[in-house]
């Protein structure tokens, strides 16, 4: 039986912000299984644009961060140390940054598997964009192949903390980013490939609403979700003072 699940599309959002509110969420549904019995709240799906930002995982090399303080005072942009996996990575406009907030004990409990989950989806997502996209051995995210371009370019980057079995953190798409910004990081500490967007790839700008719409319908299928657009007055209402 599907689990049911919302999303919300949140717009442009400070990092910050969009960590406390992912947060909250997981916070409320850690506490829906300590009840007895316990309750089955809807897992979140949240959608959101950021102002630039770096952000360094758990297992992040300082060094792969190549901008001085001053410079990155200069491209308007933060560093924020966080709790997901990964190295360092990039978030900033024409980013889709999606953080699916799941409870994998209704799921499953695989995060290799729910990695593979989010990589499918953004792999069918892009097919339908007419992208061809795919995976490299090794390399968590998902690639736009070798071709007359060159090497495999990394067009989504993921990074996931998950506690008690609910995620949080999630991936980030490169619709429209400027791909300039990712010339102050090693990013994901990979020195060997570039990154790419769906601009780049296809010639066309898209609407990280368009693509964050599509992108749930591949989510809904990869993790068996009964997912809709979460209601005004529903819990997955971002706290006052969030926005």
């Amino acid at each position: 039986m599907p689990e049911p699940a919302h999303f919300r599309w949140l717009g442009m959002m400070a990092y910050g912000a969009a960590w406390k509110l992912q947060e909250q969420t997981r916070e409320r549904l850690i506490q829906a299984k300590r009840v007895d019995p316990p309750t089955r709240e809807a897992h979140v799906v949240f959608g959101v644009e950021h102002p630039p930002v770096y952000t360094f995982g758990k297992s992040a090399d300082r060094a792969n961060l190549l901008a001085s303080s001053s410079m990155l005072e200069q491209i308007g942009a933060e560093s924020i140390a966080i709790n997901r996996g990964g190295d360092i990575t990039f978030h900033g406009p024409g980013q889709l940054v999606v953080y699916p907030i799941l409870d994998l004990e209704r799921i499953f409990t695989d995060l290799s598997r729910y990695l593979r989950s989010l990589e499918q989806a953004v792999i069918d997502t892009l097919a339908d964009f007419g992208i061809s996209a795919g995976r490299v051995a090794g390399r968590t995210g998902v690639w736009v192949g070798s071709g007359e371009r060159g090497d495999e370019r990394k067009i989504c980057a993921m990074g996931i903390h998950c506690r008690r079995w609910v995620t949080s953190h999630g991936l980030a798409l490169n619709v429209n980013t400027d791909l300039d910004y990712f010339s102050h990081i090693i990013p994901c500490g990979i020195t060997d490939r570039g990154v790419t967007s769906m601009r780049l790839e296809s010639g066309t700008e898209h609407a990280l609403e368009e693509v964050f719409a599509r992108l749930v319908v591949g989510l809904a299928e990869a993790l068996d979700l009964d997912i809709h657009e979460a209601p005004p007055t529903s819990s997955a209402q971002p706290a006052d003072g969030i926005i």
